[in-house]
């Protein structure tokens, strides 16, 4: 659980600490992954609005630039679904 420790400290909602764990579990030994919104949300059972609000609050509590490189997380239309 040390890793995730300062994820479980910091005042981040439930599904911005579900959508970090998903993406540490996908991220490549780069620390880098590039799942769509669309196949998050689908893996996650959430709606992508809930997925974008997850991903907007990780900036501010500063787990982009020390965590996961998420910038085609935003890409669109989904490759994996097929989903827009």
């Amino acid at each position: 659980m040390g890793y995730f420790n300062s994820v479980y400290a910091a005042d981040l909602p439930h599904r911005a600490v579900t959508v970090f764990m998903y993406l540490k579990n996908r991220a490549n030994k780069d620390r880098t992954c590039f799942p769509a919104i669309g196949t998050i949300a689908a893996d996650l059972k959430l709606s992508k609005r809930t997925v974008e609000r997850a991903l907007g609050g990780f900036g501010e509590g500063g787990f982009c630039a020390a965590g996961i490189e998420m910038e085609a997380a935003r890409r669109a239309p989904d490759t994996m679904t097929g989903e827009g």
